[in-house]
């Protein structure tokens, strides 16, 4: 299964070809070096930029023929690091270059953060450029991922830069299949293969895994067609874009809310808008600071953010969706406490929903950590 976003928008720009998998050993690095093969046999120029084979044998035999641009060094705290070497692939100038682990995040002091900037690069330079990405490292699902697997990935890329990609194909591999590779010890030595298999790779996690990935390249699928609409622009009278609000506090469960409201704007196609309302005064440097990253997340969700100071939260946040057309909007909540209970039900929530208008509402229920407490009192209370 795979999404074509449609023929390149300029004949001087790469093309980028994205493999996506759902967990290690899923075979994406193999399908890139095997498609970097036949473009080979092809008489297309392929280099390769990176490549992680993790040391397995059936992947490394696939670098045999192809010509491997060696690793640049980076200080890093005293020792010397292998990063992907940019320079170096800009000035051999290939027609094609092999890019592993598109969301990896390179070391201080290199070229770009990212290596996905890397890849912009490249295509920028007339390269076109196969790589691949796990579903665990895209932005919107980050959290999603965390609590199926218990293990928060390391970085992440957003969404719009994968799917803004020429294709994206999905390497599917049945979790029955995957967890044999693995007992065979074609993805980890056997130590820690038996320890995989009675905990991140079982068959739960994997079949989660499997389906998460599954819904977002169709979510991609289905909204290709918006990104390549003749003439551009919004949507004509007939065509009704879905837009998705996300009401902020100023609290930490901002990145979840945020997250939720991106999967939902990404399964129709629709935009998503973050909003903090608060009244005027607020917030504090803290939850300044908290504003800034999430106002990141949202942008590099591909949504916009936006502020606004009234007394009045629910009219504010109404006001606000109902001038931009939205469609739907994402409230958080805390679990209420006894006395919270007792209140009236008048509260900033019941609000906007008694007064949406056709909105759609949806309440995400934000529990707190060990950590942290969410602060959601502006709209829970």
């Amino acid at each position: 299964m795979s999404v074509d976003a449609g023929p390149r928008g300029s004949a001087a720009r790469g093309h980028l070809r994205i493999y996506l998998g759902y967990a290690p050993g899923a075979g994406t690095t193999c399908a890139l070096l095997s498609e970097g093969r036949r473009c080979a046999e092809r008489g297309a120029d392929v280099v390769v930029a990176s490549a992680e084979t993790h040391g397995r044998p059936h992947t490394e035999a696939l670098l045999a023929g192809l010509e491997v641009i060696p690793s640049a060094k980076v200080g890093y705290r005293g020792a010397l690091e292998e990063e992907m070497d940019l320079g170096a692939v800009l000035a051999r100038g290939p027609a094609v270059a092999l890019v592993d682990d598109f969301a990896h995040r390179n070391m201080p002091g290199s070229c770009h953060r990212a290596r996905w900037q890397d890849v912009e690069d490249l295509l920028a330079a007339g390269i076109d450029v196969i790589s691949a990405v796990s579903v665990g490292h895209l932005d919107s699902l980050a959290d999603v991922v965390a609590k199926i697997t218990g293990a928060a990935p390391g970085h992440s890329v957003p969404d719009p830069v994968v799917r803004a990609a020429g294709e994206v194909e999905l390497v599917d591999v049945a979790p029955e299949a995957l967890r044999e590779r693995l007992a065979r010890g074609h993805i980890y030595p056997a130590d820690q293969a038996r320890a995989a298999l009675g905990g991140w790779f079982q068959t739960g996690n994997l079949s989660a895994l499997r389906e998460l990935a599954l819904l977002w390249l169709a979510a991609a699928l289905a909204g290709a067609p918006a990104r390549h609409r003749l003439g551009g622009g919004d949507p004509g009278p007939g065509q009704v874009r879905e837009r998705v609000v996300v009401a902020l506090s100023g609290g930490p469960e901002g990145e979840t809310l945020i997250r939720r409201a991106a999967r939902i704007a990404a399964r129709s196609g629709g935009d998503l808008l973050a909003v903090h309302a608060a009244p005027p005064g607020r917030p504090s440097g803290s939850g300044r600071a908290v504003l800034a990253a999430q106002r990141r997340l949202a942008e590099s969700a591909g949504g916009t953010y936006h502020q606004l100071a009234d007394q009045d939260i629910p009219a504010a946040l109404l006001a606000f969706a109902h001038a931009h057309h939205a469609t739907q909007l994402v409230l958080g909540a805390s679990p209420r406490t006894w006395r919270a209970a007792l209140r009236p039900a008048a509260s900033i929530r019941s609000r906007v929903i008694r007064h949406g208008g056709g909105l759609d509402v949806h309440i995400v229920t934000c529990i707190p950590t060990a950590n942290s407490v969410p602060a959601t009192a502006w709209w829970a209370t």
